[in-house]
C-alpha cells in the first residue's frame, strides 16, 4: 500500500486506563477480528496477562480501515504496557510510530506513568490524540480530567475525544481521528533500504522472528539484508504483518510494520534498535534507541543441579522475548551453580520468575533483591558490586555510593502525610509537592533505589485505598554509610543471606534473618547459634535448641553420681561433636527464607 494511506500508532496509558480493551473494539470495528474468534484482552495473550489484568509485551497488529471518504487505509497498531517497569517496551514501540492515543481514565484522571508516557511520546516529535476514557462510569468527571490535560501535560483538553471502550462510544471518532490527525509516514527519497528492529521472539520452527518497521525500501523474501550492529548478512525467508496472529505477505513497503524470518537461529545475533539495510546497497544507521542498564539483581538458581544447562537455554530464549532482561552466570556455595539475572524493577523480576516457572516449566529459586552499589577503593579505583559476595574488606573501601532514583508519587490531598511519612521511613527526601487539582497532589522525593525495591509500590496503594500512584527515573549515586550483612549459622558464613544495608537498618535486618531462620533450620543434635554479624562484630542472636536424646533412661535406681556421670559424658559427646559438625541447610530452607 501507498505511504499515504498508512498510519503507525501506539496506544499510551497509566496502568488499568483501558488500552488494551480499547484495542478490542478497534479490531472489532475494523473488521479483523471474525465475531467469533473474539475474546476479551485479545492482544493479552500470555496467561500471566490476563490474570494480573496489566499488559506486559508489546503487541503489534495491522487493521484495515475503510474511511468515510471511501479510501481503505491500513492502521499499525502496537498497544503498550502502562506499568512502569515496562516503559523500555513503550519507547521502543513509540520509534515505529508517527502518533499515539493517549488514553486517561476519566474516573482517575492523569496518573504518574500518563504524564512519564506522555514525556516519552514528546521525545520522539509525535502526534499524540488524547482520548478520555470510562465517561460511562457512574463518577466519571470529564471537565476535572480535561482541566488536568491542559494543566499537567499542557495538551488542550478541547482535542480530546470521549470515549467507553466496554461500550463501545466514541470508536469511530478515534479511527476518524487516527486517519486524520496522525500524519503519514515520510518516503525517503534515497530508496535504499532502512528497517528498524523494534522486538523479536523465538519460534521453535522458524528461529528469530523479527518485528521490523520499514523506513524506506521494501522488504521481500529472498532478499540479502545487513544487520548493521552485529555485521551480519542473512536471507530473508518470510515476510509479514499480524493480525493479531503472523500472515505472511509478498512484501513490505515503506511506512509499514511487520516481521521477517530469516536464517538467524540463535538469539544474540540480534541487538533491539538494529537496522536492517540491503546487503549490496547498504544504508546508514537508524537512530535506535538507548541501551537499558538493569536496575535490580538477583540471583537465579534451579532447584535441581541437574536442569543448569536447560535453564541457561531457557534464560537465552526469554532474553530474546525481553531485552530489558540480562543474565550471567554464577555459582553459590549454598546455592550450586546457577545465574546472576539484572531487571528493570520488582514487578520485572517477579514476571521473569513467573514465565520461567509456566513457559519453560523450570523449578527455580530466586535470591534476595539487590542494586548495583559502586565502590571507592583506598588506592583509587572504583568496582561496580551486584552481589554482596564480591564487596571487598572494609579497611580497602574508602566510601560506598548507592543509586538514587527521582520518585514521583501522585495522591489524593487527604493521604500527603502517610506519603511524607513513607518516604522518610524509606530513607528518602521530599525535594517538591506540587498541587494538580482541587483532591490531589505530586509529591517529588528523592529515593534510595535499594529502599524501595520490595514493598514501596505495595505500601502506596495500601496507604492511599488504591489511589496513589508513583513513576520513577534514575538519578545517579550518593554518599551512603552501607554495610555488608553476613549470616552466621554455627560460626560460618552462609553466602545465600548476605546482603547490603545501610547502618541504621542493619540491625533489624538482622533480627528480622535469624528469626525466620530459626523457624526453618531443623534442630541438631547440639544447640546451633544463628548470629547476624557486620564485619566482626555480631548484632544479633537466635539460638535452635538441641535435640536432647534421653541417656538416663536406662539408668534406675541406685545414686543420683551414676545419672550424672551419664550426662557429663553425653555433654562431653555434644562438645566433640559441635567442634566437627556442620548444619545442612535443607533446600526448603533457603527458599522460606528467600520468599520472606
Amino acid at each position: 500500500m501507498d505511504a499515504e494511506h498508512i498510519r503507525n500508532f501506539s496506544i499510551i496509558a497509566h496502568i488499568d486506563h483501558g488500552k488494551t480493551t480499547l484495542s478490542d473494539r478497534l479490531l472489532q470495528r475494523t473488521g479483523t477480528i471474525a465475531p467469533r474468534e473474539m475474546e476479551d484482552q485479545l492482544l493479552d495473550s500470555m496467561d500471566l496477562e490476563r490474570e494480573r489484568g496489566i499488559t506486559i509485551k508489546a503487541h503489534p497488529v495491522t487493521m484495515l480501515y475503510q474511511a468515510e471518504d471511501g479510501q481503505t487505509y491500513e492502521l499499525n497498531l502496537i498497544d503498550t504496557p502502562g506499568h512502569v517497569d515496562f516503559s523500555y517496551e513503550v519507547s521502543r514501540s513509540l520509534s515505529a510510530c508517527e502518533g499515539a492515543l493517549l488514553i486517561v481514565d476519566a474516573a482517575q484522571g492523569v496518573e504518574a506513568q500518563t504524564v512519564a508516557n506522555v514525556h516519552l511520546a514528546m521525545r520522539q516529535n509525535l502526534e499524540i490524540i488524547p482520548v478520555i476514557n470510562k465517561i460511562d462510569l457512574p463518577h466519571a468527571n470529564v471537565p476535572q480530567t480535561k482541566q488536568q490535560l491542559e494543566d499537567i501535560l499542557a495538551i488542550p483538553g478541547e482535542s480530546a475525544i470521549l470515549a467507553s471502550a466496554k461500550e463501545g462510544i466514541g470508536i469511530d471518532e478515534i479511527l476518524k481521528a487516527i486517519v486524520e490527525r496522525i500524519p503519514a509516514p515520510k518516503t525517503r527519497m534515497s530508496g535504499a533500504l532502512q528497517a528498524l528492529v523494534f522486538d523479536s521472539y523465538f519460534d521453535t520452527f522458524k528461529g528469530v522472528v523479527v518485528h521490523v518497521r520499514v523506513f524506506a525500501g521494501e522488504l521481500r523474501p529472498g532478499m540479502q539484508v545487513k544487520l548493521l550492529h552485529s555485521n551480519k548478512n542473512v536471507e530473508v525467508k518470510e515476510v509479514g504483518s499480524f493480525n493479531p496472529k503472523p500472515y505472511v505477505r509478498e512484501k513490505l513497503e515503506t511506512g509499514e510494520t511487520g516481521y521477517i524470518t530469516a536464517n538467524i537461529k540463535t538469539p544474540a545475533e540480534v541487538k533491539m534498535g538494529e537496522t536492517i539495510t540491503d546487503a549490496r546497497h547498504p544504508a546508514p544507521a537508524l537512530h535506535g534507541f538507548k541501551e537499558i542498564h538493569p536496575m535490580v539483581f538477583s540471583g537465579i538458581y534451579p532447584i535441581n543441579t541437574a536442569d543448569y544447562e536447560h535453564l541457561k537455554a531457557n534464560l537465552a530464549k526469554l532474553q530474546l522475548n525481553d531485552s530489558a532482561f540480562v543474565y550471567q552466570a554464577e555459582t553459590s556455595v549454598a546455592l550450586g551453580f546457577g545465574f546472576r539475572c539484572g531487571f528493570l524493577g520488582l514487578l520485572h523480576l517477579e514476571i521473569v520468575q513467573e514465565r520461567l516457572r509456566r513457559e519453560y516449566n523450570m523449578d527455580i529459586i530466586a535470591t534476595y533483591p539487590s542494586v548495583i552499589y559502586r565502590v571507592k577503593m583506598t588506592d583509587g579505583t572504583v568496582k561496580d558490586v551486584d552481589n554482596p559476595t564480591f564487596l571487598p574488606e572494609p579497611n580497602y573501601i574508602e566510601v560506598i555510593e548507592e543509586p538514587i532514583v527521582k520518585a514521583f508519587i501522585i495522591c489524593p490531598n487527604e493521604y500527603i502525610g502517610e506519603m511524607m511519612a513513607l518516604s522518610s521511613e524509606k530513607r528518602g527526601i521530599l525535594s517538591n509537592t506540587e498541587t494538580l487539582d482541587s483532591r490531589r497532589v505530586m509529591l517529588t522525593c528523592r529515593l534510595p533505589l535499594n529502599e524501595i525495591l520490595i514493598d514501596f509500590h505495595d505500601r502506596i496503594k495500601s496507604l492511599t485505598h488504591g489511589y496513589g500512584s508513583m513513576d520513577y527515573e534514575h538519578a545517579g549515586y550518593q554518599e551512603s554509610d552501607m554495610v555488608k550483612l553476613d549470616m552466621l549459622v554455627n560460626g560460618e558464613s552462609v553466602d545465600a543471606f548476605s546482603c547490603i544495608v545501610h547502618r541504621d537498618k542493619a540491625e533489624g535486618r538482622g533480627r528480622a534473618l535469624a528469626a525466620k531462620l530459626k523457624e526453618v533450620i531443623p534442630r541438631q543434635q547440639y544447640a546451633v547459634a544463628i548470629q547476624a554479624a557486620i564485619g566482626g562484630k555480631i548484632i544479633a542472636r537466635e539460638t535452635v535448641s538441641a535435640l536432647r536424646k534421653d541417656v538416663t533412661a536406662k539408668c534406675y535406681g541406685g545414686d543420683i553420681s551414676r545419672k550424672r556421670k551419664l550426662l557429663e559424658k553425653q555433654k562431653e559427646g555434644k562438645k566433640r561433636m559441635k567442634a566437627f559438625g556442620s548444619v545442612n541447610i535443607p533446600q526448603e530452607a533457603f527458599i522460606e527464607v528467600l520468599k520472606a
